[in-house]
């Protein structure tokens, strides 16, 4: 019985593996298309820097393959605080809605520059 259990636990942890590769591709392929169109509006969407930007529109299929195949999803959710949740389920108007998130991420964005910014200056005076 517990053999079945230590089973049907392995084959859940292959398909959801499985799974996460999938999307791994499907949001590496995306990422790198959105680069190669429009660089600026790729990384505010994306929320990435001009580096990893850079990076991502470099990479050969094999490269993307190969770290597609990873265990860990590469993309997450940005809506992690309540500001992000409210605006979707608020019943606003799609048009109006998507400009309140736009203005939110504009301004998480900004500033996780400043922060960065911020943190690049503390480093160099230590």
């Amino acid at each position: 019985m517990g053999s079945d259990v230590e089973n049907c636990n392995i084959t859940a942890t292959g398909v959801i593996s499985r799974e996460i590769g999938e999307i791994n591709l499907a949001y590496m392929l995306l990422a790198q298309k959105l680069v190669k169109q429009d660089r600026a509006e790729a990384m505010f969407r994306l929320g990435v820097g001009r580096e990893l930007a850079d990076l991502l529109a470099n990479m050969s299929l094999s490269q993307i393959v190969k770290l597609a195949a990873s265990n860990f999803l590469l993309c997450s959710f940005r809506l992690d605080d309540r500001p992000m949740f409210a605006v979707v389920g608020e019943g606003k108007e799609p048009a109006l809605q998507q400009a309140h998130m736009s203005i939110l991420m504009a301004a998480r964005q900004a500033q996780a520059q400043v922060d960065s910014q911020a943190q690049m200056r503390g480093a160099s005076a230590a």
